[in-house]
């Protein structure tokens, strides 16, 4: 055993019953890698062939920001949230159909995490780029990279399961 491993062990020892209990009251290296570990395997739940299907997400997004803007109402992806009993997957034909539709999205991108929503948010309706996002959002180019695809995906499982974005049969 090495000798900063027993170090940390001795030093520990030397504090008082207070702040020990308060150092055992912050969660750990372990805890973290825990949660992070469970934010992977919830990622990996996703169906693979739901990548397919990321245009045609990306692609009702904006057909979303553009019958939005023609309600008279900026998109509110940041916004508060608006409930609705039921979904339509009817095509947009009248202004109650556009209503109906904005909602319906509306009600699928609450359902995401705030940053699943910032990053649809800059890249697919501000159309910003991958790197710009990254300044945005604080993050690094290969975390958006990396995220921006989770989050479509999520975004995709949602509109299949509120039948607003339908699969084949096989």
């Amino acid at each position: 055993m090495s000798a900063a491993l027993q170090l940390n062990g001795f030093l520990g020892a030397g504090i008082g019953p207070a702040a020990w209990r308060e150092q055992q009251k912050r969660p750990s290296t372990a805890a973290a890698i825990n949660n992070i570990e469970q934010k992977e395997a919830r990622d990996e739940d996703l169906p693979i062939y739901l990548a397919f299907y990321r245009k045609h997400t990306e692609r009702m997004l904006r057909r979303y920001l553009y019958a939005s803007m023609q309600v008279g109402r900026a998109p509110s992806i940041l916004g508060e949230p608006i409930a609705r009993g039921w979904v339509s997957s009817r095509p947009v034909r009248t202004f109650e159909d556009a209503v109906i539709f904005v909602l319906d999205i509306e009600k699928c991108l609450d359902q995401l995490e705030e940053l699943d929503r910032q990053l649809l948010s800059r890249i697919v309706l501000q159309e910003y780029t991958h790197p710009e996002t990254a300044s945005l959002l604080g993050m690094s180019v290969r975390s958006v990279g990396y995220k921006f695809p989770l989050a479509l995906d999520r975004l995709t499982q949602k509109l299949i399961d509120t039948r607003l974005l339908f699969l084949p049969a096989s």
